[in-house]
């Protein structure tokens, strides 16, 4: 789960069958991958238009797990750790795993939270103050109970994106709360209910995996254009990789986000207009070593 940096992801695929028209018209040598990948697209705008009947979030109530107190230049702020089952996952790491993964790509590896709306409480002392609830998957929180390190790590990352959503400046210094597992009350959540796109490859398989120098990953080459004014679409130039196997991509509302463990490319990029993400779909391109990624809009840009 991406927290966004500004607004969040609608939209109406328009002509899908003219996506990447000009770049597929090579059809000489690539016209069964033309004909796929324009299956593909039109699969995404099929999905979309059964999306608009689902809900697009869920709505959950966290149970409390633990509360730390910090504070900001406007006074205390506290932190509600709070888990669910209905937010996924991380990664099942182990310790030593996930130590290793973060010395190599400290961009690697994220936990999906649920960041909540802050709220006004009263302290101990009858003070002032904000509260905030931040909620993890439940099997992930019991594990967290264990590890010293991991809970560690998951008041960092709250601390982060609490400060990215929300404009602030907490002071990284906290302490947790012996007594109280929570502060105030816990609202419920809305959960966005999407799935992170899947990506398909298209052409002729080969070994996956090329040698790679033991350097940091790069930033790959990005170009974004609108195919229609609801359809944004993505090449990313990925010339040292042969296939998919491993990359991963996250799509948020005006977010996209390309990489994964081992990988030698990174991408975190804002993207200026509301994406849908869910009917959001990607191809890689392996006569070409690209990502194609097809984007709905939310909104159509004035």
């Amino acid at each position: 789960m991406i927290p966004p940096r500004g607004r969040r992801p609608e939209l109406a695929m328009a002509d899908s069958k003219t996506l990447l028209a000009s770049e597929l018209s090579e059809a000489e040598t690539m016209g069964d991958e033309a004909t796929r990948l324009q299956q593909l697209l039109l699969q995404a705008s099929k999905e979309f238009q059964q999306a608009q009947t689902r809900p697009e979030s869920t709505q959950i109530q966290p149970q409390p797990g633990f509360c730390i107190k910090t504070n900001s230049s406007e006074g205390k702020v506290f932190i509600n750790i709070c888990h669910s089952p209905s937010i996924p996952p991380p990664a099942d790491l182990t310790e030593d795993e996930l130590l290793q993964m973060l010395e190599e790509d400290q961009a690697g590896f994220r936990i999906p939270m649920s960041l909540g709306e802050p709220h006004a409480e009263l302290d101990a002392k009858g003070q002032g103050c904000t509260a905030y609830d931040v909620a993890v998957n439940s099997d992930f929180y019991r594990r967290m109970q264990n590890s010293d390190f991991l809970r560690e790590l998951v008041v960092t990352i709250a601390r982060e994106g609490l400060e990215d959503k929300y404009g602030l400046q907490l002071n990284p210094e906290w302490r947790m709360l012996k007594k109280r597992p929570f502060l105030g009350s816990i609202s419920q959540q809305n959960i966005r209910s999407k799935q992170r796109p899947r990506i398909q490859e298209l052409g002729s398989s080969c070994t996956p995996g090329s040698p790679r120098a033991d350097v940091g990953p790069e930033k790959p080459h990005l170009n974004l254009w609108l195919e229609a004014p609801d359809l944004l679409l993505a090449e990313i130039d990925l010339p040292k990789l042969d296939g998919a196997l491993g990359l991963s991509l996250e799509i948020g509302e005006d977010r996209l986000v390309m990489g994964g463990p081992q990988q030698p490319y990174h991408l975190d990029a804002h993207i200026p207009l509301r994406i849908n993400s869910e009917a959001s779909k990607a191809a890689f391109h392996r006569k070409r070593k690209q990502l194609l990624v097809a984007m709905p809009l939310l909104l159509v840009p004035s």
